[in-house]
């Protein structure tokens, strides 16, 4: 049987977990017959009342290479072994505890997208997983599953320990040493108060935790656990709209909305001050303004016939590639401000280098290119926009360093690379793998090839990438996975490299995505996501270092369906499902049906826990989403549902 440890801690005792018997408790343990994994069910009796925090340890090897992963919250050790004096912070595992860093990590259980806690070392994956939180159903509390309507109890909680090699699930929580509000803000640990469990003398609950402990070759090995902890608790989204509504609504919102003629751009932010539209440019020629917007509304403006709407858009493409590329290094400028042209975005001040940054270089090329191809599908060539596209890939092409990674930072002046160790780049790769697909360039192809294998090699298999956006200090997140996942699609298309070898690496990039993907509902307390019926699965959490759920995974849904053509996987095809779902239902159906703006209305920002309550009703109560409308949100859904999520569904 694998050794299981129960310790507890009592509301109002010391901060350390004792024995059982210390608090009046007692447990009976016995394996479920059949049961593949390992599961074991503990009956845990209370001699006396007991209001306070039961943990459940499995141990594993008490080793520093040990690499732990609660999903969406810790990977590897969220790079504990780098600086930690960052502007951004997020939990870091390290042997000595110094903030934001410590040994051991306990949270509640909606910190993280699947109710699981797993180590990698020396060859093995152990983990355990148990119910995400606590229900009254027919009179009787027990561990929610999918099937179980009921009443909400409890939180349960997850955490792990570097020193003492344990990973955990508990009944109650805590949120320690610290808990994370947001990247700047960090509460120290909280006295037990609702966060505590509660067994009256004489009761008994039952508990059920799955112990894995598998063979593995590197850090994916974690992927067969999820596989599973995905199929015990999943549970769908709810259905809510069409695609063809959700587009028209979404897509209708931002053109009547957000669109500002003179900036040749949409709002960054939209405020509904009681009818009178208040308006935040946040300009950006991507990522979060710009071509992260237009060209998903080009894309919606042809499946809606909408020659207003495609005319805007294209606006705002034609008039970065005409006015952005700065001539001395041969790449865009970032960000416009009454008519001038810079790198100084509103993340300008958050960069350790100043210069053009690769992760807005790189998207601005894919999504240019993006447009391109819906337009010349249409009858349309733009030869200026093939051209700003190719001129920029012949400098990011010759900026790779000795490893073939990209650059982190360019040169303003001369387009060389200045800083490196990051994801960032791979937006360049997968700008230039499009470029070879569109044009039947060969000559980037060896380049590509190699910066792929580098990318899959030094990142991917570990489970641990980072410095993808740059609001986030290199922290490990979601965000910048999906530039990989475009990227080796456009390499297997072309027919470069081995094409089963490409398969399995879009597989391993598709699965890391998922790990921050929300496999059940999580029952939600703050409105207004509490009220109005939003579902957390299909959702991704956006980092380890912002907890919230965005939409940019939505974007995606066009390689999920491209791998599935090619590989039957009932598993990826649910995550498809259930991304698709949850893009169909975060948006406004009518007015202030989010507590507030208009219909198609929808913010960036889901509240899927405590982490990032910052927003606030006028009454100063905390809301679970930001009262905004935000264009460039929208457009990673629109990206996905007006693609081949849209053809599917017209066929079907």
């Amino acid at each position: 049987m694998h050794r299981i440890e129960l310790t507890a801690r009592r509301q109002g005792g010391s901060e350390r977990y004792g024995s059982l018997a210390d608090a009046a408790l007692r447990a009976d343990r016995k394996p479920v017959p059949g049961s593949d994994p390992g599961e074991i069910e503990l009956r845990i009796t209370a001699e006396e009342d007991f209001t306070g925090v039961i943990r459940i340890a499995l141990a594993c090897p008490a080793d520093p290479s040990a690499r732990f992963f609660l999903p969406g919250f810790l990977y590897g050790t969220n790079r504990g072994d780098t600086p930690l004096v960052t502007d951004s912070q997020s939990p870091r595992l390290r042997m000595r505890e110094e903030f934001p860093a410590s040994p051991w990590w306990m949270v509640r259980s909606d910190r993280l997208s699947h109710p699981c806690a797993l180590v990698f070392c020396r060859g093995r994956v152990t983990g355990i997983a148990a119910t995400p939180y606590y229900v009254y159903a027919d009179g009787v509390r027990q561990g929610w599953r999918p099937g179980v309507r009921g009443a909400f109890d409890q939180y349960a909680g997850f955490g792990c320990s570097l020193e003492r090699g344990e990973v955990w699930t508990t009944l109650g929580y805590e949120n320690a040493p610290w808990m994370f509000l947001d990247a700047h803000t960090a509460l120290p640990r909280k006295p037990l108060g609702e966060n505590c469990f509660h067994i009256r003398k004489g009761e008994t609950v039952t508990v059920r935790v799955v112990c894995f402990d598998l063979p593995a070759e590197d850090e994916r090995g974690i992927q067969p656990a999820l596989r599973w902890v995905y199929g015990r608790w999943h549970e769908p989204p709810r259905r809510r709209c069409s695609v063809r509504e959700t587009v028209r609504m979404i897509a209708g919102a931002v053109a009547r909305d957000a669109w500002l003629p003179e900036r040749h751009s949409y709002a960054g932010f939209v405020f509904d001050r009681g009818g009178r539209f208040e308006y935040r440019p946040l300009p950006s020629i991507t990522w979060t303004n710009g071509l992260s917007a237009a060209v998903p509304m080009l894309l919606s403006a042809h499946r809606l016939g909408d020659a207003d709407m495609r005319a805007q858009a294209l606006d705002c493409i034609g008039h970065i590639v005409a006015h952005s590329l700065n001539e001395r290094s041969g790449l865009p400028y970032l960000t416009e401000e009454d008519g001038v042209w810079s790198n100084r975005g509103w993340w300008y001040d958050r960069q350790r280098t100043p210069g053009h940054a690769a992760y807005l270089v790189g998207q601005s090329v894919y999504l240019i290119l993006k447009a391109y191809a819906c337009e010349r599908a249409r009858g349309t060539e733009h030869a200026d926009w093939l051209a700003f596209a190719g001129q920029v890939l012949r400098q990011t092409e010759q900026s790779r360093n000795t490893d073939g990674e990209y650059p982190y930072i360019f040169s303003e002046t001369t387009g060389a690379g200045l800083e490196y160790d990051s994801f960032s780049g791979a937006w360049c790769m997968a700008a230039a793998a499009y470029y070879c697909e569109l044009t039947g360039e060969r000559a980037f192809l060896p380049g590509l090839l190699r910066s792929e294998r580098w990318y899959h090699e030094a990142y991917i298999r570990h489970g641990e990438c980072y410095g993808g956006p740059l609001d986030i200090d290199k922290n490990v997140d979601s965000e910048g996975i999906l530039s990989y996942i475009r990227a080796v699609r456009h390499l297997h298309a072309i027919g470069a490299g081995d094409p089963e070898t490409l398969l399995d690496h879009l597989r391993d990039a598709l699965e890391y995505e998922f790990t921050f993907k929300f496999c059940y509902n999580s029952p939600i307390q703050t409105p207004p996501l509490s009220t109005v019926g939003w579902s957390s699965c299909g959702g991704s959490i956006t980092s380890v270092t912002n907890p919230h759920v965005h939409p940019m995974s939505s974007s995606v849904l066009d390689e999920l369906a491209y791998y599935l053509h090619f590989r039957e996987d009932p598993y990826i095809r649910s995550r498809m499902e259930d991304t698709l779902l949850w893009s169909c239902q975060c948006h406004n159906t009518f007015d202030r049906e989010f507590g507030y703006g208009k219909t198609g209305w929808m913010s960036e920002r889901f509240c899927h826990s405590e982490g990032l309550l910052k927003e606030r009703y006028p009454d100063g109560s905390p809301a679970s989403t930001w009262f905004a409308l935000m264009p460039w949100a929208c457009g990673s859904l629109l990206e996905g549902l007006a693609g081949e999520a849209w053809d599917r569904e017209q066929e079907s």
